[in-house]
């Protein structure tokens, strides 16, 4: 855990940074800050007492606070009394009561988990162990929310509205990834067979008998059944392959697939011709071992540009190392599996903090918002398919009110209509949801580029 003190000047230049990504018209923010006192044009204090030069995870306990119809916690505010913006209309400065630099950089940063212990059995920072739980704001983008006080303070500088994101040829207000983790292709029998016997189809459970003694392709063997639920939204999907399939030892299962099988390049072929992107599905164990990941990584042709951790994996103390040091462009692992939300609060792509280097790495974390799994699990929520999309409505207005980007991950065995549950029908409801609200769908890559081109 070698990581020095974050400078004031570290953070507030790593803030400016995602501040432009999400206000791309916006001045430099980074210029115009400075502390009370110092005739900046936006002043903000500086209350981090310290917190940034020590390896404790968690802050004081925020204040809330109201903005613009938000209830929203403010970490680094140690005088809640004090107005949360003033403007002063005759030098067209603002002064600030809180400290949303610090409190952006903390959540923004992952620092918690970096300098948290707490781990679950596969070795994940615990969403019980967040401030997004113990404070309830998962489902918000605080550190979105931060950014408007800090965009309005520049409006009233410069007399001029500044305007969120928008995304692809169209403008679109918010952007949508729907994407798919491909683990199981020769599973679903039990399932299907289930589902015959609970419908009362005797003629269905004889022909799914009679399909498996023939040796045909099981339920979940529908890569172009997948493929063709999102182009039914007008959506091209992400394929997160998972290229080893052998046991890990005391752990859970990899692929029950081979990717060595001859039939992988055209069944990669035809969903490529349909605008899908391929990606890497690392492995369990990869998010700590980055020789595992490279040669899986280098499996795939044409070389993936993005990954996401089986299990969602992911070791804050060293796996950004080794995405960055595998070369790819963006990573699309961080999401709670316990809950869909926001991991670090914010509702856009970002570059991970490098804690050893005091730095942002070189590459984009794209935010997994929900899991499939997560929604009815015995672990998770438990929701019934009606409580769904009322559960979500609130989540993704924030994002398509800020501007964001929605990132699902719908595994190829829940495309089964013998799911009724998290199935194919609540992936449809959730994609024409999307679609109602504006959204624009666009593969990781997609979004990956239109921000590292920025």
């Amino acid at each position: 855990m070698a990581a020095g003190p974050v400078p004031a000047a570290a953070r507030r230049a790593y803030v400016a940074r995602h501040f432009a990504l999400a206000y791309p018209t916006a001045p430099p923010l980074a210029g115009l800050l400075g502390l009370p006192g110092s005739g900046a044009a936006v002043e903000v204090p500086d209350y981090s007492d310290g917190f940034f030069g020590q390896a404790r995870p968690y802050p004081p306990p925020p204040h809330w606070r109201s903005w613009q119809q938000q209830h929203l916690p403010f970490f680094f505010d140690p005088q809640p009394e004090t107005p949360l913006l003033v403007l002063n209309a005759d030098t067209k400065t603002v002064a600030l009561g809180v400290d949303v630099i610090s409190a952006a950089f903390y959540l923004l940063s992952g620092w918690q988990e970096y300098f948290s212990d707490a781990r679950d059995p596969h070795g994940r920072f615990p969403y019980a162990a967040s401030v997004q739980q113990q404070f309830g704001f998962a489902t918000v983008p605080v550190v979105n929310y931060y950014f408007e006080v800090l965009k309005t303070a520049l409006e009233h500088h410069s007399g001029q509205p500044l305007a969120p994101r928008r995304w692809g040829p169209a403008a679109a207000p918010f952007a949508a990834c729907l994407t798919h983790d491909i683990d199981n292709l020769h599973g679903g029998w039990g399932t299907a067979a289930r589902h015959a016997l609970r419908q009362r189809q005797p003629g269905r459970l004889l022909a799914l008998a009679a399909r498996k003694a023939l040796g045909r392709p099981a339920p979940w063997h529908n890569l172009a059944a997948v493929q063709a639920a999102t182009a039914r939204h007008g959506a091209p999907g992400t394929f997160f392959l998972l290229l080893n399939h052998r046991p890990t030892p005391g752990g859970p299962a990899n692929a029950d697939y081979d990717f060595a099988h001859p039939a992988w390049p055209a069944r990669l072929a035809a969903l490529r011709r349909h605008g899908a992107e391929i990606a890497l599905h690392g492995s369990y164990g990869t998010a700590r071992h980055a020789p595992a990941l490279a040669a899986e990584a280098a499996r795939l042709h044409p070389a993936p540009t993005g990954q996401r951790f089986h299990y969602l994996g992911w070791e804050p103390r060293a796996t950004p190392a080794i995405v960055e040091a595998t070369g790819f462009a963006y990573d699309a692992t961080l999401g709670f599996a316990e809950h869909f939300g926001f991991r670090h609060s914010y509702c856009l792509p970002f570059f991970p903090w490098n804690f050893a280097q005091a730095q942002a790495h070189s590459f984009l974390e794209i935010p997994l918002n929900l899991m499939d799994a997560t929604l009815h699990h015995p672990r998770y929520l438990q929701l019934a398919a009606a409580e769904i999309l009322p559960a979500l409505t609130p989540m993704l207005a924030h994002i398509a009110h800020c501007g964001g980007v929605f990132t699902l991950l719908w595994h190829n065995e829940n495309f089964d209509p013998a799911n009724e549950v998290n199935g194919p029908r609540q992936f449809h409801e959730i994609a024409a949801l999307l679609q109602k609200m504006g959204g624009a769908f666009f593969t990781c890559d997609d979004i990956a580029r239109q921000l590292n081109s920025h």
